[in-house]
């Protein structure tokens, strides 16, 4: 089963600096049948205008996965942590028993992010953070982990939750396997460019809510580069 959300169905505001599109019920936006898509709580599709971005502000018992399209987020804390992370790369934030931190576009051009949130799959955890690179190439023409709440994805960022986020960029025509199970949900969205799975077309910054499904397929239908949440 896909089911499409189409970029002009999803809530949202455009406060001027931020604007701002809500794959799920989230602040001001809602709607009973977005709320989740099993542990996966928030997609946010955020475009932050220069020299601005969030002041600090506190989280608890959320894993906040930041995958950044364009530009570049930098993020301070009250951990001490302080880290720019770049367009193509990811940083995770285990807000566990609590974290205040602010996250500023510094750079001279709009940042343009996508922050996930997934529910933990226990609370009361020493928060942390994290970040680090995943250049491009090592995910052309297939899926690599990106962050994962498992111990044998030894590569990809942790997280303290039952789930992956991974990543991939396709060439027109190209198509990729995913290992989702059947007993598993996964949403996935394009950060540019279109796909097909089965029938159904995805373009840029869609969304597709899948579940009964074995292996997910997806061929690109332009050049694409995809970010898929594998969910419990």
């Amino acid at each position: 089963m896909i089911e499409l959300r189409s970029f002009n169905s999803l809530g949202g505001a455009n406060h001027g600096w931020l604007n701002a599109k809500h794959h799920f019920s989230f602040a001001d936006y809602y709607d009973p049948a977005r709320t989740s898509w099993g542990n996966l709580r928030v997609w946010n599709d955020d475009i932050i205008a220069p020299q601005t971005g969030f002041p600090p502000h506190p989280h608890r018992d959320m894993e906040i996965i930041t995958y950044v399209r364009e530009g570049a987020i930098t993020h301070q804390d009250n951990l001490g942590n302080k880290g720019r992370t770049e367009a193509g790369d990811v940083q995770v934030m285990s807000a566990g028993t609590g974290i205040t931190h602010s996250e500023y576009n510094m750079e001279d051009v709009a940042t343009k992010i996508f922050q996930i949130w997934i529910v933990p799959t226990q609370r009361g955890d020493k928060p942390s953070w994290g970040a680090r690179p995943f250049p491009k190439g090592e995910r052309a023409g297939q899926f690599v982990v990106l962050a994962s709440g498992y111990d044998n994805d030894d590569d990809a960022l942790p997280i303290r939750t039952d789930a992956r986020i991974v990543a991939a960029t396709l060439k027109a025509g190209e198509t990729a396997e995913y290992p989702l199970g059947k007993d598993r949900r996964g949403y996935l969205v394009p950060a540019i460019g279109a796909v097909q799975i089965d029938d159904v077309r995805v373009n840029t910054r869609d969304g597709a809510a899948i579940k009964d499904v074995d292996v997910l397929k997806v061929t690109a239908l332009e050049d694409t580069e995809i970010v898929l949440v594998d969910a419990a």
